[in-house]
């Protein structure tokens, strides 16, 4: 079996997600192919895009979120993802044991708080007060507290949000836009009459060669080649680590995938059989990623992108939370933006030694991102001593 070296899964890995260049591709396009973007932060998908599509504007983002073509809402490790519509509606039903762990297990939220409740007639409650019109937690709170006053309207707010397939709705995730969590049902605002209803049989992608050509769109299998597709050559923990799933070793049994041995670490790694790697040789180019960036948060082995010697140097939290620069392919420096009415500054903290010559490269793709971001103001760029 071919073993894979941690610089050759970096390069293949960044092939996946559109980072070794700038894809000619709708925003669609993208979100499908990288099977939604994390989004807890409503502007991060936006800087994702970016620094992945050669052509996007915020506002074709925009407008996917308001014809309701693309959504916000719990998905992958029960956090906010940025998905189509066509992929929530196919895969949230798939995520439900994760977000049930979410409430039954939440320390704060379920456990006891939960206990002795007929659950079915809290998430009906829910549907009623969303069917008239899209609501906040705390009117979710203010709702469910007058059905069942001797519980916690906390717990039962989220329990509504994350056991039903629950959305945020506009202006929330809008570009330059803000606005409280509001939220509705798939079912309610997908088949709404103010709105297009989302097609409810996804395809998955149509890439040459394809070898489990009888798979339903719409199952685990599905799941699974989509994930490898986008952030393979990957092993059962990592697209476990990736979903927030568990026991998908029978699904990678019985698919037909290649498999590959980590150089580093003796496991075994898949893939879709009619995938090329790319050379090890190939020199990434400097990218910008976003807080949250599914690039980072999708394997359980992030060694591809994240050096030991970084991870013992500095809070994963924060390589994993915060706006991440990667140079060489590796993370090499956070940075933050910050804005007034006339200016922007991009403030850049490696917290790994850059040399003086990686700047020629950083400076202006950092210039690209303030242009992108913050176009009518003046621009400074900042770099932070470690």
């Amino acid at each position: 079996m071919q073993k894979l070296s941690p610089q050759v899964l970096n390069r293949a890995t960044l092939d996946r997600q559109w980072l070794l260049r700038r894809h000619d591709a709708t925003a669609l396009e993208a979100i499908e192919h990288l099977v939604g973007l994390q989004a807890q932060s409503p502007q991060a998908p936006y800087v994702g895009l970016w620094t992945r599509l050669a052509n996007f504007r915020a506002e074709e983002l925009s407008d996917l979120l308001e014809s309701r073509q693309a959504v916000r809402g719990s998905m992958m490790r029960a956090t906010i993802h940025l998905t189509s519509s066509r992929d929530f509606l196919a895969f949230r039903p798939l995520i439900q044991p994760r977000l049930e762990r979410e409430v039954y297990q939440n320390i704060t939220y379920g456990r006891h708080r939960l206990e002795g409740l007929d659950m079915d007639a809290v998430l009906s409650a829910g549907i009623a007060r969303m069917t008239e019109s899209p609501a906040t937690a705390a009117q979710l709170r203010t709702h469910l507290s007058t059905l069942w006053p001797d519980r916690d309207p906390a717990a039962l707010a989220h329990a509504v949000r994350c056991l039903l397939p629950t959305l945020q709705v506009p202006p929330r995730g809008l570009w330059n836009r803000s606005g409280h969590p509001t939220l509705t049902t798939a079912d309610l605002w997908l088949t709404s009459p103010t709105g297009p209803a989302a097609p409810t049989t996804p395809a998955l992608p149509t890439t040459p060669g394809q070898s489990n050509p009888s798979v339903p769109p719409n199952s685990p299998d599905a799941l699974i080649l989509r994930y490898l597709a986008a952030y393979g050559p990957a092993s059962v923990a990592d697209a476990q680590t990736w979903s927030g799933l568990t026991r998908l070793s029978e699904i990678f049994d019985r698919l037909d995938l290649r498999t590959y041995t980590d150089a580093t670490t003796g496991r075994t790694l898949y893939d879709l059989p009619h995938l090329s790697l790319p050379t090890d040789d190939i020199e990434p180019p400097t990218r910008f990623l976003p807080e949250y960036d599914n690039l980072l948060l999708s394997h359980a082995d992030r060694t591809r992108f994240i050096t030991p010697t970084t991870r013992a140097s500095l809070a994963l939290h924060d390589v994993l939370t915060k706006g991440t620069l990667l140079h060489n392919g590796q993370a090499t420096a956070l940075w933050k933006l910050t804005k007034s009415k006339s200016t922007a500054t991009l403030e850049i903290s490696p917290f790994t030694p850059i040399p003086p010559s990686a700047w020629t490269t950083i400076t202006p793709e950092a210039q690209a991102l303030l242009t992108f971001t913050a176009p009518n103001t003046t621009h400074n760029i900042k770099r932070i001593t470690p």
